[in-house]
């Protein structure tokens, strides 16, 4: 069965999202901008979302998951939660 690891940001607005991903680009780690910033759970564990399969995460995300490369920041990824950035860190 296919698999992905990511990891996320979660936050209110697609402007505020824009301003982290451009952070994210000049250097600020994923994980350390997603601490500071996220509005999910996750932000505790630098936004990981942990290992999950196709349909296990909205839409939104299986389509960036599951089609994008890894190592790449995704966003903003509008989604019922809020806007998010996406970095696929794993597949298989």
């Amino acid at each position: 069965m296919a698999w992905a690891t990511a990891r996320h940001i979660l936050v209110d607005s697609e402007d505020k999202c824009s301003e982290i991903k451009t952070e994210i680009a000049n250097g600020t780690e994923f994980g350390a901008a997603a601490k500071a910033n996220s509005n999910c759970p996750s932000s505790n564990e630098g936004g990981d979302l942990g290992k999950f399969g196709p349909g296990q995460m909205v839409p939104e995300f299986d389509k960036a998951v599951f089609n994008g490369d890894v190592g790449v920041v995704y966003g903003p990824i509008k989604t019922q939660f809020g806007y998010h950035l996406l970095e696929v860190t794993g597949r298989g």
